[in-house]
């Protein structure tokens, strides 16, 4: 563009539009753009009269049920029990010699067999008064010390002891050995274990005689006597059983051979003792 040609004017502005008044809005516009009214009254009066129509269906319902007339219940199948007369006869109390807790919670010793006639005081006895510690007991076992853990975590009470010499350089020895059986029964599984290796080599080898009468009482004789360079066969014989909680171990020892009814007597003789 040359400087000789005029700048072109500008266009005038529009008149300014006259303002126009808002529209009046309608009922419905109005009542749109209100507050949201609260619904708890609403909801609590609906509430109410629910509980109250539910409280008076159960009024009338318990008041028809109590102007009804009682009706009889049909009769029982079974037949009416007879009722004796009075109060029953009290238990009659059991005897000393029924009441097993008498004679085992009392002094252990006086359950142990007396000493035969004509028999002598052992040699070599194992207790001075007849009472025997768990170590005492447990070191008579080829492994004491097993044996005196097995026995203190199982319930062992107390054991006692007693034997004898007579002739042909024969001893016997009874141990009669009481657990605390509230909780386990260490007596049986005692006895058991004590019978579970007799029938094997180094011991009796052979499976023994029950004792009649006992539910798992039983006595062996070895099938040959232990021999050592120097000194004489030594025959054995063992009864085993249990009464109640008390463990019994009978033991004879001799340079003769020992019968199987010696053994059984002796072994029969302690366990009707207990």
């Amino acid at each position: 563009m040359s400087e000789d040609t005029p700048a072109p004017e500008p266009a005038p502005e529009p008149p300014p539009e006259p303002p126009t008044e808002p529209e009046p809005q309608s009922e419905v516009e109005a009542e749109v753009e209100r507050k949201p009214r609260r619904r708890g009254r609403t909801t609590l009066l609906i509430a109410v009269a629910a509980v109250l129509g539910v409280l008076a269906g159960a009024g009338t319902g318990y008041k028809i049920q109590q102007d009804r007339p009682e009706t009889p219940l049909p009769p029982l199948a079974q037949p009416k029990l007879v009722q004796p007369a009075g109060a029953a006869a009290p238990a009659a109390p059991l005897t000393v010699a029924d009441d097993h807790l008498v004679k085992t919670d009392g002094d252990l010793r006086k359950l142990l067999l007396e000493r035969p006639k004509g028999a002598r005081e052992p040699e070599f006895p194992t207790s001075g008064d007849g009472w025997l510690l768990l170590a005492d007991f447990a070191d008579g076992y080829t492994n004491p010390d097993h044996m005196f853990q097995e026995l203190s975590t199982n319930g062992f009470r107390r054991a006692v002891v007693t034997g004898w010499d007579s002739d042909n350089h024969t001893t016997t020895d009874i141990h009669l050995v009481q657990f605390r059986d509230q909780t386990t029964t260490f007596a049986v599984q005692m006895l058991q274990l004590q019978q579970g290796y007799m029938s094997n080599a180094k011991h009796a080898e052979n499976e023994g005689t029950a004792i009649p009468g006992d539910l798992d009482g039983r006595v062996w004789v070895y099938s040959k006597p232990e021999t050592k360079e120097g000194y004489e066969p030594l025959y054995k014989a063992r009864g085993l059983a249990r009464r109640g909680d008390i463990f019994m171990d009978v033991w004879i020892y001799s340079g003769d051979p020992i019968s199987t009814a010696t053994i059984m007597d002796i072994s029969k003789r302690q366990l009707e003792r207990l």
